[in-house]
């Protein structure tokens, strides 16, 4: 897991609980944009595993942003899949180009070259035709562009519950399992049956 330099730093945190609640060894990259978002949304000055974690790091590794002789620069060195979150429009941008000048970048393009699972949190609006052909390239790539949007079908009450169904679907894509609530079931919320298929169609 990577974080950038975007807004939403409470994606990542509980991005990072959820991996490792899954059972999943946790390896992270924080760039030094992604500290300052840490410090400037949470009060977090010091990004360490343990104040991402909330407690003592349990099978989580952390790694230099610079350090691109780190284990998972190599191909050689399986893992699941990766996820950038929250992913920058520089990272995005730095992926779609195949630019490996630090570890977040290179260790994305390993995952792409080894067709595993690369995820992308992106977080920016409104998006230019710049930040969209990126998107479309690492998307040709084998990426997967996963916005940071919440829906609203839940009915949430907090700013938890938006994160928490953002993460639900991250963690889904990553093949872990969770319980946080993310699944729309219209009878669990006593909603009225819709329209027929033919009624719909004359009323799209």
């Amino acid at each position: 897991m990577a974080v950038t330099g975007a807004s939403g730093a409470v994606y990542a945190r509980r991005l990072a609980r959820g991996i490792v609640d899954a059972g999943a060894h946790l390896h992270l990259v924080v760039s030094p944009y992604g500290q300052r978002v840490f410090a400037d949304e949470l009060g977090v000055r010091r990004l360490t595993l343990e104040a991402l974690l909330g407690t003592e790091p349990r099978s989580a590794t952390a790694y230099s942003y610079r350090d691109l002789g780190a284990k998972i620069a190599s191909g050689s060195f399986h893992t699941d899949g990766m996820v950038i979150c929250p992913c920058s429009s520089n990272t995005l941008a730095g992926v779609a180009a195949g630019l490996a000048g630090n570890l977040v970048t290179r260790a994305a393009l390993v995952t792409l070259k080894e067709a595993r699972r690369l995820i992308l949190v992106t977080r920016e609006m409104p998006l230019s035709q710049i930040e969209l052909a990126n998107m479309l390239r690492v998307s040709q790539s084998g990426g997967i562009i996963c916005p940071a949007s919440p829906a609203f079908y839940l009915m949430p009450s907090t700013i938890d519950d938006l994160v928490a169904f953002v993460v639900a679907r991250v963690l889904d894509l990553l093949g872990l399992p969770h319980a946080l609530s993310a699944r729309w079931d219209p009878h669990a919320r006593g909603a009225q049956p819709g329209p027929s298929d033919t009624e719909a169609a004359s009323q799209d």
